[in-house]
């Protein structure tokens, strides 16, 4: 599929739009002042992939905090501010290289501070737009968020941006309604040229999450548009990494960690093919290189079906047969499945995988 062409920003090293690959964001739900927790967080997040992180700062103690975690940290952050222009200040000067702002919501002369300081430290700005943050006058006039709404009100942010002589910006127009997230961005797409970070706000836990995040950013990156993504899910934000990941593997976007291909079993499985799925994706958590693996129920069809994979198992009473793109190279004893794999899978990539169970 054919990408829309974007102007490129840049986090530190990390090149957003004009051509790069999709990146995966997230944002913790740490406390931001606590930096231990948050920095933690963080390093969870950078083993599962993320790339790029965004922090919420809520007062200054909070943008003094982002100091101190940049030390401890691997990949970009952006502070997400809300109407204090002084805490975009503070945190750039505490070394982020993104914010996260509505410019509608602070006064002229207030954005001119924030451009000012943005320009000098090379910052890129977010001008995130949600069904939640439209204006009054817009909302009125549209009869709600609708996706007319959402366009309407970006692009009157970005013109008090764009008018100070500054571009080095980045759009979402996030609703919690899929078909009016698809909307907004279709038309802020055909009206501007500005980097896109897509996500469906507020689409709450894991499979709603999936659903929702699915259908909103797959339609609109298979249409070839976005530049960001993030999954947001009310939980454990590592799980949106690896949701991310997987949209961006089935539409062939980005050939980036396991791809793990498993029947949904019938009457013929006689193996435990669910813990089996589940202790190979716990232990290839924040592998980065592309392996297409097939974890089939039973021998019948199992090795035809999963043809194309890389690597797999097909299942039979206490034993299994490894295949390698189709072919059975040997048989495995049930309980040796999972270690058998990793070993394999090991010895065709470039990655050292943790091996979670022997403390290595």
């Amino acid at each position: 599929m054919d990408r829309k062409k974007t102007k490129a920003v840049f986090f530190g090293p990390l090149q957003v739009g004009g051509g790069a690959p999709v990146c995966v964001q997230s944002m913790t739900c740490t406390d931001t002042r606590n930096v231990k927790k948050t920095v933690a967080q963080i390093r969870r997040l950078e083993a599962a992939g993320c790339e790029l992180i965004r922090v919420a700062v809520p007062d200054q103690e909070a943008a003094q905090a982002i100091e101190a975690i940049k030390k401890k940290i691997k990949i970009p952050l952006v502070a997400d501010i809300h109407f204090n222009y002084r805490l975009a200040l503070a945190a750039m000067e505490s070394g982020a290289e993104g914010i996260r702002i509505n410019p509608g919501n602070m006064a002229r002369e207030k954005i001119r501070a924030v451009v000012k300081a943005a320009k000098e430290r090379g910052v890129v700005m977010r001008i995130g737009i949600n069904s939640g943050s439209v204006e009054k006058d817009i909302l009125a006039k549209h009869g709600g968020p609708t996706a007319d709404a959402l366009v309407e009100s970006t692009l009157r942010n970005i013109a008090l941006v764009s008018d100070l002589g500054f571009d080095a910006i980045k759009l979402s127009l996030k609703s919690s309604d899929v078909a009016t997230t698809i909307e907004a961005y279709h038309a802020i797409a055909a009206k501007t040229d500005y980097p896109l970070h897509l996500g469906v706000t507020e689409a709450g836990t894991l499979v709603n999450a999936a659903i929702k995040s699915s259908i909103g950013i797959g339609t609109l990156l298979y249409e070839g548009i976005g530049d960001t993504i993030r999954v947001s899910v009310t939980g454990d934000p590592v799980s949106e990494v690896g949701l991310a990941f997987g949209i961006l593997r089935a539409l062939d976007i980005r050939r980036i960690g396991p791809d793990i291909i498993s029947c949904p079993t019938c009457g013929r499985c006689e193996i435990d093919l669910i813990k089996l799925a589940a202790d190979v994706e716990k232990r290839l958590t924040g592998v980065k290189s592309y392996i297409k693996i097939a974890l089939m129920g039973c021998v019948v069809n199992g090795p035809g079906e999963a043809a194309e994979a890389d690597i797999g198992i097909a299942g039979g009473k206490g034993f299994g047969l490894l295949f390698k793109k189709g072919q059975v190279v040997g048989k495995v004893k049930e309980s040796e499945f999972v270690n058998v794999l990793i070993d394999e899978i090991e010895s065709m990539i470039p990655e050292r995988i943790k091996k979670v169970n022997k403390g290595v």
